[in-house]
């Protein structure tokens, strides 16, 4: 199949050298290229610890909906801010 793609300039440099390496043409060594990217590598034989989430009780009230509190944050910091401003205007009157 031909197509048209465009390759970083970086990628096309490395291409090159990795067809001069060899001897093979641009043509090769791009399509070596992809199919070592897209073959599926070997499969672990490790056997790994399974990974268990540990919940803990947030002592959440119910009724309340917690998922505005960065916005309840947001306000809380931006009154705070704004009553510092108001101070320092009034220690500088």
């Amino acid at each position: 199949m031909r197509t048209t793609v465009t390759l970083d300039p970086d990628v096309v440099r490395l291409l090159k050298n990795e067809a001069h390496k060899r001897g093979a043409s641009f043509k090769v060594a791009l399509n070596e290229a992809v199919r070592k990217a897209f073959r599926p590598g070997p499969r672990s034989t490790v056997k790994r610890k399974r990974f268990v989430v540990k919940s803990h009780s947030m002592g959440l009230k119910p009724g309340i909906d917690y998922t505005k509190a960065n916005k309840l944050a947001d306000d809380m910091e931006i009154d705070g801010f704004l009553e510092n401003d108001k101070r320092l205007r009034e220690q500088l009157s």
